[in-house]
């Protein structure tokens, strides 16, 4: 019983998105496009990370990876954003939450 759970968990890090590196994207807002950067590094489930833009480079707050899962959360001025990304290959598709609206987001690897 121990080998197949050891084996399981095995294959599931095995199966999780390596999303270290950088990565380009452009979230798409009520006032036109913003361009951003994300510099990411992934170690099994764990997650940290830049984003950088108009207003400068900050920290991602709580990063997570669950397989090709990602979430994040990041405090500009008086808002939170919440971003919850899928991985496929080269690219992360987001959703992100911002003040009761969904915003979109494509990131690509550099």
């Amino acid at each position: 019983m121990r080998k197949l759970l050891l084996l399981t968990l095995l294959a599931v890090c095995a199966f999780a998105a390596d999303v270290t590196g950088t990565w380009k994207g452009s979230i798409e807002t009520p006032n036109g496009a913003r361009d951003v950067t994300l510099k990411l590094k992934s170690e099994g489930d764990k997650l940290t990370g830049t984003m950088s833009g108009r207003q400068g480079e900050v920290e991602l707050q709580d990063p997570k990876m669950d397989g090709d899962n990602i979430s994040f959360t990041m405090t500009r001025g008086d808002f939170k954003m919440e971003y919850k990304g899928k991985v496929s290959g080269d690219q992360i598709n987001f959703d992100i939450a911002v003040a009761g609206q969904t915003l979109k987001m494509v990131a690509k690897k550099q």
